[in-house]
């Protein structure tokens, strides 16, 4: 009996031991790192034969349409477009649209669920040709797993995807294996049960796994941490060291910390404190790029997960505040129009509309602006017909303009907030319709060229117009470029872009956002909002650094996509990140990264 005991619990044993092995041979780092090719790049030839146009690009050939003013190239198959102007019978420089990134096979990150205008400066190469260089907007998806033991023992894994937050649904699962099956579960505060299920592949080592924000399967190979950007820097750099951005001949004056008042020992130790964040731990900052700029000088320029000052960044909802440079710089600029527009009167050759009510003829760009149209438009509210998923996504109405002036008229203009992209997005049409130019090139005409921005993207509706919800596609170093234009009243470099006054007014608060200005209990109003103010398209805070209140206002953005303005300390910080969903975290920033550390610092 003793010999039989003994046995069973020797092979009991090596089970166990069998067990433990084929779990540690999970443990450790595993990565997939995918770009999306657009379907066609390169060089562009457009070329004129007697009044007919042809465009190639890529091995692919187009048929050109043109008018006296414009020319259009559109390649079979929904591999894009190119749009320009003529003049005098000439192109000059134009847009390449990239279609969607959402294909049968797969969905494309980001805000790649929609068209992206790039701009393409042309050369002529002959008599009757023309060259440019396409360069569309990429899409990436990297997918980074850590499998480690918990303090118990217990096998665990967390997915992390610095870019956009996808993390299968939880910051850790719980790991099992059975042969070539690896089990991910997670057990969520509502009693259900979220799982991830992977097939470990051999010669070489790879997890199979199908990852459903994505629609495609991926394959996550073992790696070195140096190897990939799933840190914030390489694991073994050297420690970070202060340093002066570079000039480069894009309008911003450069200089060192200490010249213009900061202490560049307390921006040393901000950035190494993100270089050390380990983004595997619940509720890490996963933040992109910082940027710092005083009294007019670009002092601080740093990168994070293998971004660079060279990637343009997706701007979410700070890229709301773009409609608010080009209403003033459009009235700097002699058009009729201003906040107090009736959008429903501008717009009015797109009626007659649905759903008809007095009050809509009273809103105005400002209750627009502001988020108080009171139509039924509300991204927080996932049964309002205006929500900006319920409206991108629909496929009866491919003009959005007109889908949201169709809205019902919920609450009287100006007396109730809720926060609606299709709002900002309407401006845009109002800034179309006023100017008589499509929105990219009404943005390239009255805020890029003048503020000497690099590569960019617009985001495109439905229907070819340019989108104004938010989203737009461009380089930190540019982003915050906005902030200085307000510090300096409304001039970038001596040029002036909006006047003074409009500065003064679009920062100044126009609605309170409450729980009695939401209708909403304490509860409901803590999870979706924070109380403070709106500008027109401007949040507005406050900064408290010890006994002292600093006035900020900001351009914000899903994931911590920033611009921070205090004019009191003369300051402009620029934040992207990829806390996507997470706004208990990167609402935190201005408080935490500009009021106790920036501003902090330069006090004592």
């Amino acid at each position: 009996m003793r010999s039989i005991t003994f046995l069973v619990v020797s092979l009991l044993a090596l089970q166990s031991t069998a067990a433990l092995a084929q779990e540690n041979e999970l443990l450790g780092l595993w990565a997939s790192e995918t770009t999306f090719a657009p379907a066609l790049q390169g060089e562009l030839s457009l070329r004129r034969a007697g009044q007919d146009w042809s465009a190639s690009l890529g091995g692919a050939n187009a048929q050109c349409t043109t008018d006296r003013s414009s020319i259009r190239c559109e390649f079979s198959r929904n591999r894009g477009l190119y749009r320009g102007a003529l003049a005098n019978g000439e192109p000059s420089a134009g847009w390449w649209v990239r279609p969607s990134g959402e294909t049968e096979d797969r969905r494309d990150p980001g805000g790649s669920g929609q068209p992206f205008a790039g701009r393409i400066e042309l050369h002529k190469s002959s008599a009757d040709e023309w060259r440019g260089t396409v360069q569309p907007l990429e899409d990436r998806f990297n997918l980074y797993l850590r499998i480690s033991r918990n303090e118990e023992g217990a096998l665990v894994g967390a997915f992390r995807n610095p870019d956009l937050n996808s993390n299968g649904g939880a910051s850790f699962f719980l790991v099992s294996r059975d042969g070539d099956a690896v089990h991910f579960y997670r057990r969520a505060p509502d009693g259900t049960e979220i799982r991830q299920e992977a097939t470990l592949a051999r010669s070489p080592d790879r997890l199979k796994i199908f990852w459903k924000d994505l629609g495609a399967g991926l394959e996550l190979t073992r790696r070195e941490p140096a190897q990939v950007a799933a840190f914030p820097r390489p694991p073994g750099e050297p420690k970070y060291a202060y340093r002066k951005p570079p000039d480069l001949s894009d309008g911003w004056a450069t200089a060192n910390a200490r010249d213009v008042g900061l202490d560049d020992a307390v921006l040393t130790r901000l950035v190494q404190r993100l270089i050390a964040t380990d983004p595997f731990v619940r509720g890490a900052p996963l933040i992109h790029s910082l940027l710092v700029a005083r009294r007019g000088k670009l002092v601080l320029e740093e990168y994070f997960f293998g971004y660079s000052r060279e990637t343009p960044h997706d701007t979410r909802s700070a890229g709301k505040t773009f409609s608010s440079i080009m209403l003033g710089a459009a009235m700097f600029q002699g058009v009729k129009i201003s906040q107090q527009t009736p959008i429903y009167e501008l717009l009015a050759a797109r009626g007659p509309f649905a759903n008809p009510d007095p009050r809509k003829a009273q809103i105005t760009l400002a209750h627009l602006m502001t988020h108080t149209s009171g139509l039924d438009c509300d991204d927080n509210n996932p049964d309002s017909l205006g929500n900006e998923g319920t409206m991108t996504t629909q496929r009866t109405q491919s003009d959005w303009w007109k889908y949201t002036l169709d809205l019902r008229q919920v609450y009287d203009p100006g007396t109730h907030y809720a926060y609606c992209s299709a709002n900002t997005n309407l401006v845009g049409g109002a800034l179309t319709t006023a100017t008589h130019t499509w929105l990219p090139d009404l943005f390239d005409r009255s805020v890029a060229r003048p503020l000497q921005f690099g590569r960019y993207y617009w985001n495109i509706s439905a229907n070819g117009e340019g989108y104004q919800g938010g989203g737009a596609f461009v380089r930190p170093r540019d982003l915050l470029k906005i902030g200085q234009l307000y510090l300096d009243g409304g001039a970038w470099n001596g040029k002036r872009i909006v006047s003074p006054q409009w500065i003064a007014l679009s920062t100044r608060s126009h609605i309170q956002i409450t729980p009695a200005t939401t209708g909403l209990s304490a509860e409901e109003f803590g999870n979706s909002y924070g109380l403070g103010a709106d500008g027109l398209t401007w949040h507005l805070g406050e900064l408290r650094v010890g006994d002292r209140v600093y006035k900020d206002y900001l351009a914000s953005g899903n994931g911590g996509q920033l611009v921070i303005v205090v004019p009191e300390a003369e300051l402009a910080v620029g934040i992207t990140g990829g806390n996507y969903l997470q706004g208990g975290i990167w609402n935190r920033w201005p408080d935490e990264i500009v009021g106790k550390e920036i501003i902090g610092g330069a006090a004592r």
